[in-house]
């Protein structure tokens, strides 16, 4: 695994980096890598990841319209399908893909999922109305209406708020 003891033969036309790495001299290369930046990296794999980061872009939106799509048409099972694959894809959750997703899963009998969801969209966006509204109807399929008419109380608290103007 040791270096030869043959001596080298370099070709002449070495580059400073291809000189210090033939010398072995870190420091060298060191600076060599710090003066040279990214500069190697410019054209093709730079756009390649460029490419690769639209088609993940490019990927969540058909996952969020197909959601749309599946959510409009009342096919709940397919939209929490999409939506689940879209939460997974996004690096920024999004309150409505929690709301829609809370919905499809009350309506085929997921209350405590559907809470989750109505929890997480409160994460998101922690003074929406709706994120409450939707906290309030699982509690109800949950039986738990003391917590579901507090809730109620509290989206409207919020809902209030902004139609006497506050901004939230």
């Amino acid at each position: 695994m040791g270096l030869s003891k043959t001596p080298v033969v370099l070709p002449t036309m070495l580059s400073p980096l291809g000189k210090a790495c033939a010398r072995m001299d870190l420091t060298a290369v060191h600076e060599i890598l710090l003066k040279t930046g990214y500069k190697d990296e410019e054209g093709a794999e730079n756009e390649l990841s460029f490419q690769e980061w639209t088609q993940q872009v490019q990927d969540m939106l058909n996952t969020k319209k197909f959601g749309d799509i599946a959510f409009r048409d009342k096919d709940f099972k397919n939209a929490i399908d999409y939506y689940s694959k879209l939460v997974s894809m996004m690096s920024i959750p999004s309150g409505t893909v929690f709301v829609r997703r809370a919905l499809s899963y009350l309506i085929i009998g997921q209350p405590e999922l559907a809470l989750r969801d109505a929890m997480q969209a409160q994460v998101c966006l922690p003074e929406w109305p709706t994120a409450f509204y939707m906290q309030a109807l699982a509690l109800s399929k949950l039986g738990m209406e003391t917590d579901a008419q507090d809730m109620l109380n509290d989206g409207a608290s919020f809902e209030a708020k902004r139609q006497n103007g506050w901004r939230i």
